[in-house]
């Protein structure tokens, strides 16, 4: 039987998200599993192969797969690792990830990205990204990840580990320290993380009435609903995270020159609050070479979907 179908996975930091993809990139079915319960990586890859090997049954997929492609923090595309990943509590040393996947899927082959260039992949491919050839993946979520895209290709570096903006610096003094254990990082502020840090903090700071007063653990998702029902806190927040963002990104348009900046993740549901700052701040920040050329666009994919594309194509090369 020809082998006419992939998987892709998209490791985060809370949950993993499992596709089989066919050659048109259509995701014909898909699982999600938790990567937060694991504190070491043997007991998750045996929980990740159980699945897929569930899923395979559930689709009729058995003899069929071509290869398995995963984006994963610290995904190193050359060694099939993943390396000091702050967000993974089993990812804090050297994992040989690809190898020990592989070895539990009885030989299909694996191959491992980071999960910002998987996304990348997936924008440039099925979505919003479609036919350019220059932008920057900017990931939002329980981190901040980067996939670069020069020329059509994703920029891997000597070592693989090229394009970790999140972990530029983006507070200069007195910054927060960042899971990396870096202070000031673009992560800090600009993550689902670091907004419910900021709220946490400023409702320690003063004494402004907010709805999010009322609750006991703060999530970024607590902020949007508050900033949807017009809290002028929770607006306020928004205004400081994406003022952050957007100097940021003025930085990494002066690094790359991309024709757009592409926003993908569970924080870019808030754009109705996000985009007005991100614009004003990038703008005004950067040279006045790019100022008003470079688009800021939100992913077009699903946000299950993007990721598990974008690390499937990865399989389709085994």
């Amino acid at each position: 039987m020809e082998k006419d179908l992939v998987i892709g996975i998209d490791v985060g930091g809370q949950t993993s998200k499992c596709g089989i993809v066919d050659a048109r990139g259509t995701v014909i079915a898909q699982t999600v599993i938790r990567t937060d319960t694991c504190d070491t990586v043997g007991p998750f890859i045996a929980e990740l192969a159980e699945a897929l090997t569930r899923l395979i049954a559930e689709a009729h997929a058995e003899g069929r797969i071509r290869g398995i492609g995963v984006g994963a923090p610290n995904g190193n595309y050359y060694t099939g690792c993943i390396e000091n990943a702050p967000n993974l509590k089993w990812g804090r040393e050297r994992v040989e990830f690809a190898k020990l996947l592989s070895e539990q899927m009885n030989g299909i082959p694996v191959s491992l990205t980071n999960d910002a260039n998987a996304a990348a992949v997936g924008e440039m491919t099925y979505g919003a990204a479609r036919g350019m050839k220059n932008f920057i993946m900017i990931t939002l979520g329980t981190g901040v990840g980067s996939g670069i895209v020069i020329n059509g290709e994703v920029v891997y570096g000597h070592d693989g580990f090229a394009g970790e903006l999140g972990h530029t610096c983006a507070v200069r003094h007195n910054g927060r320290q960042c899971g990396c254990g870096k202070y000031g990082c673009l992560e800090a502020y600009c993550s689902a993380i670091g907004v419910a840090r900021t709220a946490r903090e400023w409702l320690e700071m003063s004494d402004e009435p907010s709805e999010l007063r009322s609750l006991d653990r703060i999530t970024s998702k607590d902020v949007y609903e508050a900033a949807k029902d017009g809290d002028k806190m929770a607006l306020k927040i928004f205004a400081f995270t994406g003022r952050i963002l957007g100097e940021k990104l003025a930085d990494f348009i002066e690094f790359s020159a991309p024709e757009a900046i592409v926003l993908f993740g569970g924080l870019a549901r808030a754009k109705e609050f996000l985009t007005e700052p991100v614009l004003e701040a990038m703008n005004a920040n950067v040279l006045p070479l790019w100022r008003n050329k470079v688009k800021l666009i939100y992913s077009s994919l699903k946000e299950s979907d993007a990721a598990i594309l974008g690390a499937s194509a990865l399989a389709w090369e085994l």
